[in-house]
């Protein structure tokens, strides 16, 4: 079945579907770009202080903003399979109810915390000084936050739709719409963080809206948005699909403050400061994983629903491959920027240069295995089995990566929470692969006994 310019239900060999993919991992880059710049200009122009906010506040806005993931991952997930299915007319009516899920449940959780940005600041273990920045900057980027949910909503089905190529044109807009913003805001007119939020909110206004009109509009992809009235049921399921994203990024967000909150014990500023660069790092280089998961997972669930076993074991070997390849290469790379990044965002301050470069050469290990723990819950996403990819999700962070993170910290004080992180990887890669394998013959990816022999 061809959709637009890809065809999901064609048997790809490594090379092009890697080259399949290329067009959602530009995608993603290019929107992790938004943190990356606001990065770069407000530690150049606006002080360490206010570069320290930023980094300080910035995992609770992605809790926020992380119902786009979940709607996205998940619809897309029931709507591929009902494409692979035949069943054209449900997917579009399935597409149009995830739309206004998103919309809807964004505004909610927007207004609803908006106002409690001071306590959750002050939590965080912002101190006066930092306070008025975080609120700031914060509540800007909430109040904003519907137009990244739609922004990440319509990211996976781009992919689905076959046409990645034209969600990776509307990305680039919304960054250089972005890149130019915060250029006047920031370094023209001075107007430090705050400039900052209004260039990423403007930025994502124009990835999130251009999508809107498009598939609202006659177009030559399969998935215009058929207005109609909300499948419930339908809205559980993908809700239930993608819950596990949802996890994904609390959970994530969540490890963030608690490394801000033992950083600032130990380190002060320079310790978030530090954490913030390397993670402008781990946001390009996890959107590179996030683009290869979003390239393939449509093709798994068009294959799921389709009850194509032997396509669903050949993409799942190749899947495994390229992200195990892709993580030994992104180590490397890591490695190599260390040094030149540490430049770029603290050359104004040499002890934060020192400790960015230490903290970033022991984290770049976890690039080894991090591609494999995201792929695990993704893959269980297009399976339609939302379940064990929460559990997935939950289990890496909460029960690995927090728990390592705390006493390793005990045990080394600021050094163990670096080391902390990278061991909790490495047991969630464990607990991704046992798992993938396990499941293998219940969904048919892996070969019978029988054949085996």
């Amino acid at each position: 079945m061809a959709i637009g310019n890809q065809d999901i239900s064609e048997r790809l060999s490594l090379p092009r579907l890697f080259h399949a993919c290329i067009p959602m991992i530009l995608m993603m880059v290019s929107i992790s770009v938004y943190s990356v710049v606001d990065g770069f200009f407000v530690s150049n122009f606006a002080g360490s202080t206010q570069f320290a906010a930023v980094n300080l506040i910035f995992p609770f806005v992605m809790v926020v903003g992380s119902l786009g993931f979940m709607m996205g991952t998940g619809g897309t997930a029931l709507v591929a399979k009902r494409m692979g299915e035949g069943r054209m007319e449900e997917a579009r009516r399935l597409f149009f109810t995830c739309f206004v899920a998103t919309v809807t449940l964004g505004l909610a959780f927007s207004l609803s915390t908006v106002f409690f940005l001071p306590n959750i600041a002050k939590a965080l273990g912002a101190d006066e000084t930092m306070l008025p920045y975080c609120v700031s900057y914060g509540r800007i980027l909430v109040l904003g936050v519907v137009f990244f949910n739609l922004q990440n909503m319509f990211q996976p089905f781009f992919a689905a739709s076959g046409k990645p190529a034209l969600g990776f044109l509307v990305t680039i807009g919304a960054g250089v719409a972005n890149i130019l913003l915060d250029a006047l805001f920031v370094g023209g007119l001075g107007w430090g963080c705050v400039g900052a939020a209004y260039g990423t909110v403007i930025g994502q206004a124009v990835g999130g809206l251009i999508p809107v009109i498009y598939f609202f509009m006659k177009n030559n992809s399969s998935l215009r948005m058929t207005p109609s009235k909300i499948e419930w049921k339908a809205l559980g399921r993908m809700v239930t699909n993608g819950f596990s994203e949802f996890v994904s990024q609390i959970v994530v967000s969540a490890v963030s403050m608690i490394m801000n909150v033992l950083l600032m014990k130990y380190y002060g500023e320079n310790g978030v400061s530090a954490y913030g660069i390397i993670c402008y790092v781990w946001m390009i280089f996890g959107a590179m994983f996030i683009g290869l998961n979003m390239g393939i997972s449509p093709r798994i669930s068009y294959a799921y629903g389709e009850g194509d076993k032997e396509h669903l074991r050949h993409l799942t070997r190749n899947a495994v491959i390229l992200v195990l390849a892709a993580g030994l290469f992104e180590c490397v790379l890591a490695e190599a920027l260390t040094i030149p990044l540490s430049y770029i965002y603290a050359s104004y301050d040499e002890e934060l240069r020192q400790l960015t470069c230490h903290a970033s050469f022991i984290y770049s290990i976890l690039y080894l295995v991090l591609g494999l723990n995201m792929f695990g819950s993704a893959f269980f996403t297009a399976l339609n089995n939302g379940l064990v990819s929460a559990i997935l999700s939950f289990a890496r962070f909460i029960i690995f990566e927090a728990v390592s993170i705390y006493v390793c910290s005990l045990l080394f004080q600021g050094e163990g929470i670096w080391w902390g992180v990278v061991i909790g990887e490495f047991l969630g890669f464990i607990m991704n692969a046992v798992t993938i394998y396990a499941f293998g013959r219940k969904y048919g990816y892996r070969v019978p006994k029988k054949q085996e022999s």
